[in-house]
């Protein structure tokens, strides 16, 4: 029993029962109790704190790591793409150039005798006051900037912005008045000086500090123009590393392949997965052809140096001593007889050898004999004097032509071979690495254009021995003797430039 009133609301265990409990607490004083529990250690919440701010610094850093590598790939492919975008243009201005001279030389055969010495003429006279660095093919002048100071005044002259934009003009023009030049060794330097552009807007006008080493824009623009030029992306890739990566910044900086490939696949995307040859009925490789494919790669290579010796001595060679100033002192008199040389060649073989020989070179290696039989070397002979006008052109895919028609000639004399178009394909890889002395590139780039990699032993074959044999006749490579002479050139102007 207890003395609670039944009515009394205070429940049991409440401080009316107890009086030594606390009321505020509403606990029993026998309960534990952490009201005398010491406070935090200030030194441990300091230490707590400090390695919350640096793993947040940490973090921060690395994010900013990731943020800037992520805008200068996405800079970097942009530039890229912007290079296979304007290789395609490029394309396209000079196959409308290239059918505007078929159809008015069709129609009037003796409009080649005005066009070509007028032509050559007057565009060696616009080289010469508007873009005398652009001269030629292009790739001689890229090679040499990558060897030049980085940023300094003689790699921009070679691969400056104005001067490839005037290349575009006249590369277009001397196709529209029938010179035998190509525009793809064109699209090389266009494609370096383009992307060295964009690197250096972006650094200066956008303030990216995100490194841009200029002879790596200039490898990726000039690899990734030919890629697009030929819409082939590994031969793109190729020419970076054999032709353009003498040193090991060039050759193996993912950045750049990265940029190549950007472009290439750019092409791919509009263009399709179309080769740039077309070969209607795929080729057999059969070791019957073994021997003929050896004796082109003879052939090729004693004429692809013979003809890499000649435009390396250009006129000059051919004159006696007492005249060869004389090109020199009047350029644009030796562009209106070499524009008269070609068109003899030319209406000599119907038309056959104006523009870059892509039509014969496409019907040669599907078997499609042409009207004229010594077409390769009257080919040879126009590529080599369009060369010595001074113009601007290139020899890539005037090379190839010739290359075909060489082949062709040499199935002539082979008797008894089952797939003699084979002849014409290997004969363009081997006179292409003859020429240049780069038969790795040749030997893709004829490969992935006609989409033939069951010849890919063949081509290789003979592009090694072809080059083995230009050698012979023309101990340094074509493209990099040139470069030498335009890396003097670029340097001189620069030292002169301060005094004028």
């Amino acid at each position: 029993m207890t003395d609670r009133e039944p009515n009394d609301p205070t429940p049991p265990g409440s401080s009316a029962d107890n009086p030594g409990a606390n009321p505020d607490s509403g606990r029993d004083p026998q309960a534990p109790s952490d009201a005398g529990a010491p406070p935090p250690d200030p030194r441990l919440l300091n230490q707590i704190s400090r390695r919350a701010r640096v793993a947040a610094w940490r973090k921060s850093r690395q994010a900013g790591r990731i943020s800037r590598t992520t805008l200068r790939y996405a800079a970097f492919m942009f530039g890229a793409g912007c290079v296979g975008l304007f290789s395609l243009v490029f394309a396209w201005i000079a196959e409308v150039a290239l059918h505007w001279n078929r159809q008015l030389t069709q129609a009037t055969p003796w409009l080649a005798f005005v066009m070509l010495p007028f032509g050559l003429a007057a565009l060696r006279w616009l080289t010469i006051r508007l873009a005398p660095q652009a001269r030629g093919s292009g790739i001689p002048q890229v090679i040499a900037a990558v060897t030049l100071p980085p940023s300094g005044p003689a790699q921009t002259l070679l691969v400056s912005l104005r001067q490839s934009m005037w290349k575009v003009v006249l590369t277009a023009a001397a196709l529209l008045a029938g010179a035998s030049v190509g525009r793809e060794g064109p699209s090389v330097q266009v494609g370096a000086a383009a992307m060295l552009a964009w690197g250096r807007w972006c650094q200066e006008k956008l303030r990216f500090r995100i490194g841009f080493h200029p002879n790596a824009l200039i490898a990726a623009g000039a690899a990734g123009g030919l890629a697009a030029a030929f819409n082939t992306p590994l031969a793109g890739v190729v020419f970076a590393i054999e032709e353009l990566g003498r040193g090991t910044a060039v050759r193996w900086d993912r950045l750049v392949l990265s940029g190549v490939l950007t472009a290439g696949f750019l092409s791919l995307a509009v263009l399709g997965n179309n080769p740039y040859f077309v070969v209607k009925v795929p080729m057999l490789g059969l070791h019957e052809a073994w021997g003929p494919v050896l004796l082109c790669a003879l052939v090729t290579g004693v004429l692809g140096g013979v003809f890499a010796k000649a435009l390396k001595g250009g006129v000059p060679a051919l004159l006696p001593a007492a005249w060869r100033d004389w090109p020199g002192r009047h350029p644009v008199w030796t562009a209106f007889g070499c524009g008269l040389v070609v068109a003899i060649i030319g209406w000599a073989t119907a038309g056959a050898t104006f523009g870059t020989g892509y039509e014969q070179a496409a019907a040669l290696i599907n078997g499609e004999s042409h009207a004229t039989l010594w077409f390769g070397l009257a080919k040879l002979a126009a590529t080599v004097v369009s060369y010595f006008a001074g113009i601007p052109g290139g020899i890539f895919t005037p090379a190839l032509a010739i290359g075909a028609g060489i082949g062709e000639n040499v199935a002539h004399f082979v008797s008894g071979m089952a797939e003699p178009r084979v002849l014409a394909l290997v004969s363009m890889a081997a006179f292409l690495a003859a020429a240049t002395q780069a038969p790795i590139t040749a030997s893709v780039i004829v490969m992935e254009m006609t989409r033939t990699q069951d010849l890919t032993v063949f081509l290789l074959a003979a592009s090694l021995l072809a080059s083995f044999i230009s050698r012979q006749f023309s101990p340094h490579p074509f493209y990099h003797q040139v470069g030498h002479t335009f890396r003097r050139e670029a340097l001189a102007l620069t030292r002169k430039a301060p005094a004028g």
